[in-house]
């Protein structure tokens, strides 16, 4: 079981590990089987939740993934730093137009041209359950981060 203590420090590593990285790959199930990974720009910093948010269309083909197979994975790299980092959990499609204000940034227009105003915007919610990085300083021995507590089980 992880601590509050640790899971704050697993937090605050990860945020490190990707603070400067702003798009990562969000790797989805299909019907099928198949992954399919989409470039994605991550919205806000990760809370004491252990989530990441993520803007997107609700008619788009990764949402109808992400309910139908909650479990993805987003990828982050930053080669000049030769750092990797690897996020999996479970994600969730939220429309709720107060945490859509919380997380908007102008950046966004640029896919969202109408903004907070499109008619199917929704945020994916991922609920980080591992993280596996490799950085220069592990000499790129994969290292560890786990979020998982009895209670999200």
């Amino acid at each position: 079981m992880t601590t509050s203590t640790d899971r704050e420090q697993q937090i605050q590593k990860l945020d490190e590990l990707i603070k400067n990285i702003d798009y990562g790959m969000f790797t989805t199930v299909d019907d099928d089987g198949s992954l399919h990974s989409y470039p994605m720009s991550r919205s806000g910093e990760i809370n004491s939740d252990a989530t990441l948010w993520f803007f997107t269309y609700s008619d788009s083909h990764k949402v109808t993934e992400v309910e139908h197979y909650p479990q993805v994975n987003v990828s982050f790299v930053s080669p000049e730093q030769q750092r990797f980092v690897s996020i999996s959990g479970s994600s969730q499609v939220v429309k709720d137009r107060n945490k859509m204000r919380e997380l908007w940034k102008p950046e966004l227009q640029t896919w969202f041209p109408k903004g907070l105003d499109e008619p199917n915007i929704a945020l994916l919610k991922v609920n980080i359950t591992q993280v596996n990085y490799w950085d220069s300083i592990s000499s790129f021995k994969p290292q560890k981060l786990s979020f998982l507590t009895t209670s999200r089980l």
